[in-house]
C-alpha cells in the first residue's frame, strides 16, 4: 500500500493521494470539515457530506476545509430531481400529507411543534452544485443517481475530478457513460443510504464481494470497493477482487473529528453483527442503521408513507428533537454491517493503522504465492 507521487495506482494518480483510502460522504453533520482536512492530511481523500446541507453552508464548510489543508478533498451531493421536474409530485405531496398525520404520535412523544408538513423537502441539488463549480472543489462525489454529461463537462473544464456511486453493474455502466473519473461500488453491507438509481421495488442488495469484481470487470474507470470495509483485511480483500480503492464510511464515524451524536458514536462503538437493519421507513429511501424504535415502529407503516425526501423531510424534526435530548431510541443512527469493528481513534491514526495492517495482509499473502 506505499505510494509515491510516481504510483501505479490509477486513484493515487487522479486525486493526488498518498493512499488510495476515502472517507466516504457521509451527511447530516458527521463529516465536518475537521474530520474532512484530517483525513486529507492524512494522505486519504476526505469528503465533505454536503447532502442536507444549503448552498451557503457549503461554501462556508469549503472554505473552513480550505483553512485545514491545501491536499484535495471532496464534496458528496444527492443528484435529486428539482420539485417541479419531479414525476408525480403532486401524488407524493398528497400522501406526505396523510403520513404526517400518521405520525403524530411520535411527534407528540418527543414534543415536536409542527402546523403541517413541511413545505420544502430538501435543498436544491442544481443550487448546491452551483456553488461546487463555483468554488471549483478538488473532487465532485455523487450518489441516488448519475451526473448529468454537461455537468461532467463542466467539471473536466474547471478540473474537477469526479466520483460516481454504484450499486449494480447497470448503474456502473451508466456512470462510466457520463464521463465520471471513478466509481464506488457500494455494497449491501455499506451503512446509510443505498446509492441505488430511481427506479420502482426493493433495491438491489448485491454484497460487496459479488459486487467488486463484476464492476472491476465491466468498467474502464477505476473502482472503489465500498461497503463492510473496515480494517487492512477488507483493503487486501477489495484489491484482489479488482478495485483500486477502497471508502470507508462507518469506520471514520466513531473518529475524534466526527461530527456524529455522541449517542451515535456509542451505539456503533456497542453494536454486534447482528446490530443494523435496512429500512425505508425513516426516510423514504431504503438505508442500513442500527436497530432502534424509531425503525421498527415505523417499518409496519413503510407501506403508507411517501418516498425520498419527502419522508426524510417527515421524520426531520422527530430525528432533531431526539438528539437535542440525546435519546438514541428516535434517532437515525446509520452504520454498516461490520461495525462492530469500529474504533475510538483520531482519523489520522485510523489511516496509519489501515495502512499497516493492509501491508502485512498483503506481505503474508505473498508468501502463499
Amino acid at each position: 500500500m506505499q505510494t509515491s507521487s510516481k504510483s501505479t495506482n490509477r486513484l493515487c494518480r487522479l486525486f493526488q493521494l498518498e493512499y488510495p483510502i476515502i472517507q466516504a460522504g457521509m451527511a447530516g453533520g458527521t463529516t465536518t470539515p475537521a474530520l474532512v482536512a484530517a483525513v486529507s492530511e492524512a494522505g486519504g481523500l476526505g469528503t465533505l457530506g454536503a447532502g442536507y446541507m444549503s448552498p451557503e453552508a457549503i461554501r462556508q464548510a469549503i472554505r473552513d476545509i480550505r483553512e485545514l489543508t491545501a491536499r484535495p478533498f471532496a464534496v458528496n451531493l444527492f443528484i435529486l430531481q428539482e420539485p417541479e421536474r419531479a414525476p408525480g409530485e403532486a401524488q407524493q405531496r398528497a400522501q406526505a400529507d396523510s403520513a404526517w398525520h400518521l405520525l403524530a404520535p411520535l411527534r407528540e412523544r418527543l414534543n415536536v411543534r409542527e402546523d403541517g408538513p413541511p413545505a420544502v423537502w430538501s435543498e436544491s441539488y442544481r443550487d448546491q452544485l452551483a456553488v461546487l463549480l463555483d468554488e471549483r472543489v478538488p473532487v465532485f462525489s455523487s450518489t441516488f443517481d448519475a451526473p448529468g454529461t454537461d455537468t461532467l463537462a463542466e467539471c473536466t473544464r474547471l478540473g474537477i475530478r469526479t466520483i460516481g456511486t454504484a450499486t449494480t453493474v447497470r448503474e456502473a455502466l451508466l456512470l462510466q457513460q457520463a464521463g465520471v473519473d471513478a466509481i464506488v461500488a457500494q455494497g449491501a453491507e455499506a451503512g446509510g443510504h443505498r446509492g441505488t438509481f430511481p427506479g420502482e421495488g426493493e433495491p438491489p442488495l448485491i454484497g460487496t464481494m459479488a459486487l467488486v469484481p463484476q464492476i472491476a470487470d465491466s468498467v474502464q474507470v477505476p473502482v472503489i470497493a465500498s461497503g463492510g470495509i473496515m480494517d487492512g483485511r477488507g483493503i487486501a480483500a477489495a484489491l484482489a477482487l479488482g478495485a483500486e480503492g477502497v471508502q470507508f464510511g462507518t469506520a471514520f464515524l466513531t473518529c475524534t473529528e466526527s461530527g456524529a451524536h455522541p449517542a451515535h458514536k456509542a451505539a456503533v462503538l456497542g453494536s454486534s453483527d447482528e446490530s443494523t437493519m435496512l429500512s425505508r421507513a425513516v426516510s423514504g429511501k431504503y438505508a442500513r442503521g442500527i436497530r432502534s424504535r424509531l425503525l421498527e415502529e415505523l417499518e409496519p407503516l413503510a407501506g403508507q408513507l411517501p418516498g425520498y425526501p419527502a419522508q426524510n423531510a417527515l421524520t426531520q424534526e422527530i430525528r432533531r428533537a431526539a438528539a437535542k435530548a440525546g435519546n438514541p431510541d428516535y434517532m437515525a443512527m446509520w452504520a454498516g454491517q461490520a461495525s462492530p469493528l469500529a474504533l475510538k481513534t483520531t482519523a489520522a491514526e485510523l489511516i496509519a493503522r489501515l495502512i499497516g495492517e493492509a501491508d502485512q495482509v498483503l506481505s503474508r499473502l505473498q508468501r502463499f504465492t
